[in-house]
């Protein structure tokens, strides 16, 4: 017997509901814990790379093209460049990659 598609809907509204409405009701009090404050504070940090990376690599005509941009990404921002420099010396790499590679 096959489930039907209001079942799966009705889990995925169970589950979506249960994570935003557990916490509200179970942490009544702030949380002092230093090491659950400080892994808090980086889950969006976290999910916004864990998303990111993956187009990074997708959004060249080869992966490899993408890795060197993004390591390169790395580079300029470390050595203080500014968004747009950094996001202007990836597509430049890229571009140069993809003329000569």
């Amino acid at each position: 017997m096959r489930p039907s598609v209001f079942g799966y809907i009705f889990v995925m509204f169970a589950v979506t509901y249960a994570i935003r409405v557990l916490p509200i009701t179970l942490l009544r009090k702030p949380i002092t814990n230093r090491f659950i404050k400080s892994f808090l504070y980086y889950v969006p940090y976290v999910t916004l790379a864990l998303m990111t990376f993956p187009a990074i690599l997708d959004a060249t005509s080869s992966p490899v093209f993408g890795l060197v941009a993004f390591v390169a990404g790395i580079l300029v921002a470390w050595f203080n460049g500014n968004l747009f420099i950094t996001e202007i010396c990836c597509c430049l790499i890229v571009l140069v990659l993809s003329f000569f590679g």
